[in-house]
């Protein structure tokens, strides 16, 4: 004899779905790919999502690979060959990821994943030593145009979006980006060393990376890449000081070539369940990160004009040859 409880479960499916209301899906066992080595903001960003994702309650369970090299380039070329047409897997990528595939001339691209959605982004600052005589922005511009070979850079990785931000900097003020004197260090530590030892003019990186130097007084910021002033940060954007740059350092999540419209979905509508959670939210606020999710049509749109503007930047600074 079949149990009550089994038969009262039964019931209340059938009559479910004959009013028309789905029967609740089952919790997705993912696979997400962080095309970087441990410890970097792609794999911190893969981790929360296994985080967020299970206590969620959309994800069963959630395993996080690492695959580094290239900025990204070894991993997205394991993802498309490897997890073709696989609705279970996921891989985590940004900003950095767009220059890189250009500058290694990757056979794999962007137009080979499915866009799933941008998670996050930090917007970019410019520092100076406090006792730099450089107090503005525009004092910076007018630095460059004096004489741009003297302006020192510090940064990350040439070709990533300090750098980018280095030669938007200079074209956006009449500068030659060509001209550019950036220097790209391995590590934060490094770069930082260098501003506040009078090495380098100035430094490039996230807000959050300098913030701490920056409240204490150790570093002055001369400009944020927001669009608007942000909220409880006493830094102006450039755009308020007649300067037209802004840029956020983005991260996103793709889903395999090959996968089916019901597979899409699903996995879009499991991340944006996501980051609507509290878990996500928590995450976001312990790690300083800002919520820019954008699905959807949206955020394959952004991706396809956001590839052409890091392409065009990193051609005018001769990274990337005509």
């Amino acid at each position: 004899m079949i149990p009550f409880h089994t038969r009262l479960l039964g019931a209340a499916i059938a009559l479910a779905l004959v009013a028309g209301v789905p029967a609740l899906a089952q919790p997705l066992e993912l696979k997400v790919m962080a095309p970087a080595a441990p410890g970097g903001g792609w794999d911190q960003t893969a981790r929360a999502m296994q985080q967020a994702l299970v206590a969620a309650g959309v994800a069963r369970s959630v395993q996080v690979t690492n695959v580094a090299g290239a900025g990204g380039s070894v991993g997205i070329a394991q993802f498309v060959n490897g997890a073709k047409g696989d609705g279970n897997q996921l891989m985590v990528n940004g900003f950095v990821m767009v220059g890189a595939l250009a500058m290694n001339k990757s056979p794999v691209t962007l137009d080979q994943v499915t866009p799933i959605a941008r998670l996050t982004e930090e917007i970019q600052v410019i520092v100076v030593p406090a006792n730099s005589p450089i107090k503005t922005a525009q004092d910076l511009a007018a630095a460059l145009k004096a004489d741009i070979a003297k302006v020192t850079f510090a940064g990350g990785s040439a070709g990533g979006v300090d750098h980018i931000m280095a030669a938007l900097f200079a074209g956006t003020i009449g500068a030659d980006p060509k001209k550019i004197n950036y220097i790209p260090f391995s590590g934060g530590g490094e770069s930082l060393a260098a501003i506040l030892g009078g090495k380098v003019t100035a430094g490039i990186s996230g807000l959050s990376e300098y913030d701490g130097q920056i409240k204490s007084g150790k570093l002055r910021a001369l400009g944020v890449t927001a669009e608007k002033r942000i909220a409880g940060v006493d830094i102006p954007t450039f755009k308020e000081q007649g300067i037209d740059l802004v840029l956020a350092n983005w991260r996103s999540v793709m889903a395999p070539p090959g996968i089916t419209a019901e597979q899409k979905k699903t996995l879009s509508d499991a991340v944006e369940k996501m980051v609507k959670s509290d878990a996500w939210k928590g995450i976001l606020k312990q790690k300083g990160w800002d919520d820019a999710w954008l699905g959807g049509d949206a955020f394959a749109d952004f991706l396809k004009k956001e590839t052409a503007r890091v392409t065009d930047v990193l051609k005018s600074v001769g990274l990337i040859k005509s």
